[in-house]
């Protein structure tokens, strides 16, 4: 039996586009190396369609699909982008269709059996799956400090139980493929502390906290905040490792 879609992030569509990091393009580029052809690609979970956007760069034909219409009405459009509202558990492809499938951190809310079964059915002889998460970002001693005490302290009751594999870098979320080893990448921004905070505000377990207490907590933060930021205008540099995980159908 499937599992109930979990939408946690609907009521976040415009800020997502707003204060959600890119993920690197050379990210995209690696993965249509892999790929025997670059017919069609399917982004699972698209979101706000940003991986997908990216992928139109490479692919002649990109699904993005999606459980929230919200999230779909918000995508981001190409020409040979097509986006659809549905699971990836019940998905409305063709068998043997497509070429790379990319889950942009999101399989940790997957039913892992019925995903495993359904890119099994999809995916062409020789067809990448390609799966990536971040977790906590750097900046500096000082505002790492009181990042991870927001996140891990303040807001550890409010987040779902599946944050757990995106912390363990989804090292126990297992697909029936041949696994392939993945280069390292990161993304990269420069923000101001307005854009930091509102990147905070997109996360589920700020949105929690602020319905069980009435109270913000980013906006709690303000103050140590900009004590260790200094001028809030200032830009700083923000990174997230990006975990990349990767597996082949055989030929």
């Amino acid at each position: 039996m499937n599992r109930p879609f979990k939408d946690h992030f609907s009521d976040a569509s415009d800020d997502y586009l707003r204060f959600r990091p890119h993920y690197p393009e050379a990210l995209f580029f690696y993965l249509s190396s892999l790929t025997k052809n670059t017919h069609v690609a399917w982004d699972c979970a698209t979101g706000n369609g940003q991986a997908a956007f990216a992928l139109a760069k490479y692919f002649d034909k990109v699904i993005g699909t999606d459980a929230s219409k919200n999230q779909i009405t918000h995508a981001q459009p190409a020409s040979n982008i097509t986006y659809r509202v549905e699971t990836v558990e019940q998905s409305t492809f063709n068998n043997h269709s497509v070429d790379l499938i990319t889950v942009a951190q999101a399989l940790h809310w997957f039913d892992m059996d019925v995903f495993s079964t359904e890119i099994t059915r999809v995916l062409k002889p020789g067809g990448i799956v390609a799966a990536w998460t971040y977790g906590l970002f750097n900046i500096n001693p000082k505002l790492d400090k009181l990042i991870n005490t927001l996140y891990h302290t303040k807001l550890s009751p409010f987040w779902p139980p599946e944050r757990v594999n995106i912390e363990n870098g989804y090292a126990s979320l297992q697909l029936p493929l041949k696994e392939i080893p993945s280069p390292n990448f990161q993304m990269q921004v420069k923000w101001n502390l307005e854009q930091l905070m509102g990147y905070l505000g997109t996360w589920s377990a700020v949105k929690k906290y602020k319905l069980h207490f009435n109270v913000d907590p980013v906006v709690e933060l303000t103050e140590p905040l900009l004590s260790a930021w200094g001028k809030p205008s200032q830009q700083l540099v923000i990174r997230w490792p990006l975990t990349l995980k990767i597996w082949k159908t055989p030929d």
